[in-house]
């Protein structure tokens, strides 16, 4: 797509930007652009834009009137400028998970009433309208399939061009469990929409399938998020060990600066500085597992497995980064495999989704690993499991930028999701490392898997990822194992083709550029799903 001019670009995200992925998604995005030039505007509900360092400028709306605060100097001519508004949208804030948010209340959109949507809506769309007439963007972006593209479709009224990309929450979460409500939305948004983005083939064919609309089709393209290939990067050793320490100590001393308590991104620096000082990247065989502690992201799939893993390799570690309402749930499996209760693991298993709040759905992989234990295989199980009080420890939430310290100490990655994902975003940025992601076969991380297999050897080409199904939790034990007791020479011919399969297909400002193309309607240079 070669370089651009520079143009004027409106993002509508509405959330934070950090976090999850479609955080991290806008935060990068935004940041790439600023660096290929570009003037981008930015409407989120982050209040602490300022302390992102892309960002020049942040604005609110104080009774009613935008009010702009410069953070950043100006900066030399060649570099991009990014402000950051953050509309007035009172007391409620609609996600597609339920969560918490400082100073908000965060409910699904599922629960919210007709009238609370509109009100949410109207907010955001006088917003935008307002810096339609005052910025005057040339190109647009909207992300997720509600609100964001239906606000630009009302606010915008065909004045300026605009792509939507597609994030899986919105989609699985909203629209699909509720179609007859959020539908009408979603339609409305796509229609003027010049390029549709998707993280990937099975992304596509969940839309395509959603909306039912066969037009669609023709403008839907692939729109990868991308990995900053300079900051998540292999290290030798000794390094990676010194940059876990160096994180353990940057948290001692109270880390990056914190969220408010009632934050759902809030964290205890201490206790995850604690939790890292128990690991020895020097000895241990570290493995991680990076997400939001949801049950649909199967992290009970990995702690069911970590014994077996043991069994084969004494000194492998699980570290856990992330935070959600199965935390609780989680430390309660771990602390019952420790102590022997196999009992009382089954009965978290058969409470499954209550635990977190939703429907009594069991965790029906985690139940069938428990219930094929034979005899001897229980007794072999429950010995290994009593060192995981020792070999798992939860570190809570870490900054993007942290997991940048964290990851290239670690041997591999699982990422054992049991819900669809629009793409697998941290097993690209572990690839970046040299680390192994070792990811469920389906979505969208199978097909970076696929990616990634390309350009390893075998047998490693196939640890990249394991069938979900009654067998899951052996499956992915076996690929971890295999991989950690695996030879030198082998370790360093897939540590090689990661990072290079890594570098030739993702980077933020392919993705930046991307966008610019989507948002104009070059569909010709962007890859068909």
């Amino acid at each position: 797509m070669g370089t651009l001019p520079p143009v004027r670009v409106l993002v509508f995200h509405g959330y934070l930007l950090e976090g999850t992925g479609s955080n991290v998604y806008n935060a990068r995005l935004a940041e790439a652009l600023v660096r290929l030039g570009h003037e981008v505007h930015l409407l989120s509900q982050d209040r602490h834009a300022d302390q992102q360092p892309f960002v020049d400028a942040v604005a609110d709306w104080e009774e009613g009137t935008l009010r702009v605060r410069r953070v950043r100097p100006q900066h030399a001519s060649g570099r991009g400028s990014a402000t950051v508004y953050r509309p007035d949208i009172g007391a409620l804030l609609p996600v597609y998970v339920a969560d918490r948010y400082e100073g908000i209340e965060a409910r699904s959109f599922l629960r919210c009433s007709d009238e609370e949507l509109e009100r949410y809506l109207e907010a955001n769309i006088a917003a935008v309208r307002e810096l339609r007439d005052l910025v005057r963007p040339q190109l647009a972006l909207a992300n997720h399939l509600v609100m964001g593209p239906v606000i630009l479709a009302r606010a915008l009224a065909g004045r300026v061009p605009y792509a939507v990309k597609i994030h899986g929450s919105a989609l699985e979460y909203t629209v699909k469990p509720a179609p007859e409500r959020f539908l009408p939305y979603a339609r409305e948004g796509l229609a003027p929409a010049r390029c549709v983005l998707v993280g990937s083939r099975h992304t596509a064919a969940s839309l395509w399938e959603a909306l039912g609309d066969a037009g669609l089709i023709a403008r839907t393209r692939l729109g990868p998020p991308g990995v900053d290939v300079a900051r998540f990067a292999p290290q030798p050793p000794a390094r990676a060990a010194d940059g876990v320490r160096a994180l353990q100590a940057a948290l001692e001393s109270g880390g990056a600066a914190e969220r408010p308590a009632e934050s759902a991104f809030a964290r205890e620096a201490g206790a995850a500085a604690r939790a890292l000082a128990r690991v020895d990247p020097g000895a241990d065989q570290l493995v991680a597992f990076v997400g939001k502690l949801i049950v649909s992201k199967g992290a009970d799939l990995l702690l069911a497995a970590w014994p077996l893993v043991l069994e084969r390799v004494p000194r492998a570690t699980l570290v856990v980064v992330g935070f959600g309402g199965f935390r609780d749930g989680l430390e309660w499996l771990c602390a019952a495999l420790a102590a022997g209760d196999l009992a009382g693991a089954s009965e978290l298993a058969r409470a499954g989704r209550a635990l977190e709040g939703g429907d009594r759905r069991p965790l029906a992989y985690l139940l069938a690993f428990l219930d094929s234990l034979g005899v001897a295989e229980r007794e072999r199980y429950i010995a290994a499991a009593r060192a995981l009080a020792q070999q798992v420890v939860f570190t809570g939430r870490l900054e993007h930028e942290e997991l940048a310290q964290l990851l290239p100490a670690c041997r591999a990655l699982a990422v054992p999701s049991t819900f669809p994902e629009s793409f697998g975003m941290v097993a690209v940025e572990a690839a970046a490392c040299g680390v192994l992601p070792v990811s469920a076969a389906h979505s969208g991380l199978a097909e970076v898997s696929e990616v990634l297999a390309a350009a390893l050897p075998e047998p490693a080409a196939g640890w990249l990822s394991f069938p979900l199904g009654d067998g899951a939790v052996v499956a992915l034990a076996e690929r971890l194992a295999a991989w950690l007791t695996s030879g030198p020479e082998l370790r360093e011919r897939t540590r090689a083709g990661l990072v290079s399969a890594t570098r030739r297909h993702w980077s933020w400002e392919g993705v930046a550029r991307g966008v610019i193309a989507a948002a104009r309607g070059e569909l010709q240079a962007l890859r068909s799903p």
